[in-house]
């Protein structure tokens, strides 16, 4: 059975824990938070699942409930949100384009199309072996996570704000400097399409924007497979609509891959810290 953890604003006014199993949703008896939940089973190395089952056992009716963030860290600078991109295989007809401009000659290769033929060469790597580095970019802290069905604003100077329909990895890094998988959850990246397309350089600006994921979070490992669709309805009509997958079996870097070339490095395992690292899009 999957276990399901996201937050809601209590009656106090702070955030507490949900859980859903498929049924039915249940909360604690004392409100406790998604954080202290999660890091209390992370530091006594006990099934997240159970723990959460064992807390959150009260039976309630989520109509009429806010969402907060579904986990969000005491001190919100200790949480990372950062992503990686040229992940996924695409569409058929993407992969089609993608091809056939990978058989190019190399000197008139993009950079992009050069990393994404580095992922489909590379990207899922034999057992205890280390793949292709992807992509990545830095978004900013838990300050610019916004709640499941709220306003994401644009920066001042933004040029756009675009869709980015995508799996989150959200991770806590143990006291021992383990990185922690606590699960996965649906995000949307937001980004500054326009400005990347001036230059690909720009890149590093167009990711500085808010991001949102949830309302909860999948414990333990991805779908290996995803498939949704993504719409902006104004005034109960739908004016735009894409479909997005996700998942291993949709991308061409593993996700352990993705997982590896982020905890690589010593900065992102720092006891305590939070991670919510976007796993790219088709």
């Amino acid at each position: 059975m999957t276990t399901w953890i996201g937050q809601i604003i209590g009656s106090t006014g702070a955030v507490e824990a949900v859980r859903f199993d498929g049924d039915g949703w249940f909360r604690s008896r004392d409100g406790v938070s998604a954080w202290s939940l999660i890091h209390e089973a992370v530091e006594t190395r006990t099934n997240l699942e159970q723990h959460a089952s064992s807390l959150l056992n009260v039976p309630f009716d989520l109509e009429g409930a806010q969402w907060a963030v579904p986990v969000t860290h005491p001190e919100p600078h200790r949480c990372w949100v950062t992503g990686t991109g040229l992940t996924h295989l695409g569409s058929a007809a993407t992969r089609d384009s993608m091809h056939q401009t990978l058989e190019a000659d190399e000197a008139s290769l993009s950079d992009s199309m050069k990393m994404f033929r580095m992922g489909l060469e590379g990207g899922k790597p034999a057992a205890n072996q280390v793949g292709a580095q992807p992509e990545w970019f830095y978004k900013g802290n838990g300050l610019s996570l916004v709640p499941p069905g709220g306003d994401l604003a644009l920066e001042a100077g933004a040029m756009d704000g675009g869709d980015e329909s995508e799996l989150a990895g959200i991770y806590i890094i143990r006291s021992d400097g383990r990185p922690v998988r606590i699960g996965f959850a649906l995000g949307n990246e937001f980004s500054d399409h326009v400005m990347e397309r001036i230059n690909y350089l720009y890149l590093a600006h167009s990711k500085l924007r808010l991001s949102a994921f949830g309302p909860m979070i999948r414990i333990g490992e991805a779908p290996n497979s995803v498939h949704g669709r993504t719409r902006i309805i104004r005034d109960d009509q739908t004016i735009w609509e894409k479909p997005f997958t996700s998942g291993d079996d949709e991308m061409c870097h593993a996700i352990s891959n993705l997982e590896h070339h982020h905890f690589k490095y010593a900065i992102f395992r720092h006891p305590g810290d939070l991670h919510v690292h976007y796993m790219g899009t088709s």
